[in-house]
């Protein structure tokens, strides 16, 4: 019987190929494979009533789609931009919450040290802003601008009245440069420092390794202590080549030895300049410490870094590298078993390592100290 209908459907061929692609995909949404079995369908002549017996819908959803193709084509296969549900809280409300939220706490007199998104609701009812709010519609607003007031994070103000003049001098050796020469190759750069405070911890039963189909490596969290001692190394910026040392305590006595160890071996002995440098820790710290070490080896140079500048030190990343590949987690019979542990892992990181890629420049320095003033 032939099909009585305002909406007749013609394909072309590319529309055909299209359309039974749709109808086949298995990983497809259910309501495009749908939408293509009825137009499909309409397209053979079939009767809406046969067509919606065939894909199991109301007579009343294959007309509209046969009209929404017979109108406008695969675009109207598309579902229509639909408004949504009215919004609540209208846009006032949701800026003055994130403005609360980028307030600190203290600023209004509040017993807080940082705001969550449970206080943050409560304080905008108190405030008159809003009569109730959930806190996950807090949270929703706030994570569309990445807002985490219940986060913080340290710093520490540059109160070096010459910070950037230190500092760029030892970004200038980390860049082969020296009072605007470059270095030679009989020049080398050691970045210098102490880690104190490491300590021998036995676990009370073995650590399990991990196994297939289980949890990752097993630690136990009790530990019998055996006592602490202090890692000092000499970092060569440029050849990647740690040298150090393990001592019961950091002092000039400790930090002498590590400088007569690595100043008495080659390249170091023979070479025309080392420069050494350091923080302003306690056992290198002015220019006693400076005169000493020139004395002892008039071939080396002490530089210091600006008060609080640790983090321009590149036997940091070292010490860094080595707490998180060998002293964590931690289990060692005492403190000879922790020394010699260390000292295996210094010649496993010479055998393989690599300058660290090292960006910070100048120009980094002045841009952060500029917004820092600002």
């Amino acid at each position: 019987m032939p099909v009585t209908t305002l909406h007749r459907i013609a394909l072309t061929d590319g529309q055909r190929r299209l359309l039974l692609a749709r109808a086949r995909r298995s990983s497809g949404e259910h309501r495009d494979v749908l939408r293509a079995r009825i137009v499909l369908a309409a397209a053979d002549g079939a009767t809406n009533a046969a067509i919606a017996r065939d894909v199991a819908v109301g007579v009343d959803t294959v007309r509209k789609w046969r009209r929404r193709f017979s109108e406008h084509g695969l675009d109207g296969l598309r579902d229509l931009p639909r408004s949504g549900r009215p919004r609540t809280f209208d846009a006032t409300v949701v800026a003055e919450v994130k403005a609360m939220a980028c307030e600190l706490p203290a600023d209004s007199d509040t017993p807080l040290a940082k705001w969550s998104c449970p206080d943050l609701a409560a304080e905008a009812a108190n405030r008159g802003i809003v009569g109730s709010v959930s806190a996950s519609t807090v949270r929703r607003w706030l994570a569309s601008d990445a807002i985490k007031p219940w986060q913080h994070r340290s710093w520490i103000f540059p109160r070096d009245p010459d910070f950037a003049a230190k500092a760029a001098r030892v970004l200038d050796l980390y860049a082969r440069v020296f009072d605007g020469e470059p270095l030679g190759g009989h020049d080398y750069v050691l970045s210098a420092d102490e880690k104190p405070g490491v300590q021998a911890r036995t676990r009370i039963h073995p650590s399990a390794p991990a196994r297939p189909g289980r949890q990752p490596m097993r630690v136990e969290s009790e530990y019998r202590r055996h006592g602490t001692l202090a890692h000092l190394a000499a970092y060569d910026v440029h050849r990647a080549h740690v040298i150090g040392h393990c001592a019961p305590t950091t002092g000039i006595t400790p930090f002498t030895e590590l400088v007569e160890k690595v100043m008495t071996s080659q390249p170091y002995a023979s070479a025309r300049r080392v420069f050494w440098v350091v923080d302003n820790g306690s056992s290198h710290r002015g220019w006693t410490a400076a005169a000493r070490l020139h004395d002892a080896f008039p071939n080396a140079q002490m530089i210091h870094l600006p008060v609080h500048a640790s983090w321009l030190n590149q036997v940091e990343i070292y010490f860094s590298v080595i707490q998180r590949k060998l002293l964590t987690p931690d289990d060692f019979a005492n403190l000879e078993d922790l020394a010699k542990k260390i000292t295996a892992f210094e010649k496993r990181y010479n055998d393989a390592a690599h300058p660290f890629d090292w960006r910070f420049d100048r120009t980094d320095l002045h841009r952060l100290l500029d917004r820092i003033a600002a």
